[in-house]
């Protein structure tokens, strides 16, 4: 039931299972074994869901890149089936160079998951190494069938403007860098889930990694990670009894099973962006299904599934609030600082568009915002969340999430006004366009000057109040709201407010009652 806009998340979905389709099948066709055809289908998947970069020329080169992180680690894993020790080692190290990696962005994100989970599937598998001339035909078949579909056949992102990169939040360097923070955090949750999984069984402790793993991915502070980990075993409970009612009596039927995996991939896509809890239900009847296929499926392989996916998130919740915490407050306070800064670019480059400059356009800068929103969303999930008990700071949350939405509103009509060749500039867009840079620095400035919420409060309402009555004027004169500078003017006016708003949540203490304030 959530929104689609343009039908993406439609669209990408049903990409997704022609490109994993095409796949599967031309491996096939080549004669590969199942095993194959189940390490190019994950290899093709993998491609297609993990690879995020900005432009169709970056997703290119990502994606040629993926075996060269892939093919390495599946000999390694294949090689050392018979040495558990140097296997476990070898397998936290893929965990924290993968986690590691994000630094650099959306290519060292998808390389590290695609090596992960090139380990993760030769322990699926039980690959060895005379497979390993075949596993690596498969896979670079896949990928090409996988490319083909996506760079060719149906490239949705060619019509797209380029999706703004949002680094993250760096903090720093050494242990206070959150990407190394999180890579240790990450070693040690696998380190703790892996042991704890091979006490609950010795084939297939590689779930218990596998789920902590999986809650790291686009989680920063501890409060993301308890959520993600939540979602993670109520999506596989509740894929575990779809499982029995659809994977178990087909008894791993070809055609049957094929056709349940392709809705699988096609609900893994669809749910993804809005949903980790029934994307996880997609990927857990989508394992379901293999193991039907390969013939070894049945209840208690569910069930253990189940108890192996909760071993790993209580893993990666132990790290998270045990080993270098990063907390929710200090996460969202950054991306908040990066959104409200981003408002103040966006402002500037529309008052240049509306000044008459050609090379100001505030269009790029708007798509950083949304996507900047997109981060403060994630990181306020577990403030927001129903089971969350903390009422004041749910409160408060939501408060500051309707109130960046205004402010997203305003800038995004600011910047429809400018795209306007009709519109003119007047001297008051100017004046408005400083108050907006003066509330931004209220806002942001006291992070690193003390805690003043009394006054910056002042500050951002005073502002506020000074455009309110020059608009009053402006009307008073005669300024038609919708001709000349009026429609900026009046944006202007609401993005002024928004931030004036924004000041009682951001500035006073995480615990007080907002009507306190």
């Amino acid at each position: 039931m959530a929104p689609d806009p343009g039908r993406l998340r439609l669209r990408t979905a049903t990409r997704a299972v022609l490109g994993v389709g095409s796949a599967v099948a031309l491996c096939g066709l080549a004669g590969h074994s199942l095993a194959a055809a189940v390490t190019g289908g994950l290899a093709a998947l993998l491609a297609l869901f993990t690879v995020t970069d900005a432009t169709v020329r970056d997703q290119v080169v990502t994606t040629a890149a993926l075996p060269a992180a892939g093919f390495p680690v599946l000999a390694v894993a294949a090689g050392l089936h018979g040495h558990p020790a140097a296997r476990d080692a070898a397998l936290l190290a893929v965990v924290g160079l993968g986690v590691y990696a994000r630094r650099w962005g959306p290519r060292g994100h998808a390389l590290g998951v695609f090596a992960f989970m090139t380990f993760f599937s030769a322990q699926f598998l039980r690959t060895t190494p005379e497979q390993l001339p075949e596993l690596y035909a498969a896979i670079a078949l896949s990928l090409a069938a996988a490319s083909a579909v996506r760079f060719g056949l149906w490239c949705l992102e060619r019509d797209a403007p380029p999706a703004p990169a949002v680094p993250p939040l760096s903090g720093g360097r050494g242990l206070s860098r959150t990407t190394t923070r999180q890579a240790v955090q990450a070693t040690i949750g696998a380190a703790l889930a892996l042991l704890a999984g091979q006490l609950l069984s010795d084939e297939r402790w590689y779930w218990a990694v596998g789920a902590t793993w999986w809650v790291f991915v686009n989680t920063t502070s501890r409060g993301e990670t308890l959520v993600r980990s939540f979602r993670r075993v109520l999506g596989t409970l509740i894929g575990l009894g779809a499982g029995v009612a659809l994977v178990v009596p087909l008894h791993g039927a070809a055609v049957p099973s094929a056709v349940l995996v392709a809705v699988c991939v096609f609900g893994i896509f669809y749910s993804a962006p809005v949903s980790y809890t029934w994307m996880m239900l997609s990927v857990t009847v989508l394992a379901g299904s293999l193991y039907g296929v390969l013939g070894v499926l049945d209840t208690g392989l569910l069930v253990l599934r189940l108890a192996e996916t909760g071993i790993g998130a209580l893993g990666a919740v132990l790290a998270v609030l045990v080993v270098l915490p990063v907390t929710t407050h200090a996460t969202t306070d950054g991306w908040i600082q990066r959104a409200l800064r981003c408002v103040h670019a966006c402002t500037e480059e529309a008052a240049a568009r509306l000044a008459g400059s050609p090379a100001a356009d505030p269009a790029p800068r708007v798509a950083e915002l949304e996507a900047l929103l997109g981060r403060v969303r994630l990181s306020l999930a577990p403030l927001v969340h129903p089971l969350s008990p903390l009422r004041a700071r749910k409160a408060r949350a939501r408060r500051v999430l309707a109130l960046l939405d205004a402010c997203a509103r305003e800038v995004r009509g600011l910047a429809a006004v400018a795209a306007d060749p009709e519109a003119s500039h007047d001297e008051r867009l100017g004046a408005a366009c400083r108050r907006v840079e003066a509330s931004v620095e209220a806002l942001t400035a006291h992070r690193s000057q003390g805690h003043r919420p009394a006054a910056h409060h002042s500050a951002v309402h005073r502002s506020a109040v000074h455009h309110s009555q020059g608009h009053r004027a402006a009307v008073a004169e005669g300024a038609s709201p919708l001709t000349g500078p009026g429609p900026a003017l009046a944006h202007l006016h609401g993005l002024e407010r928004a931030l004036a708003d924004l000041a009682a949540p951001l500035h006073s203490s995480p615990r007080a009652p907002l009507a306190g304030v």
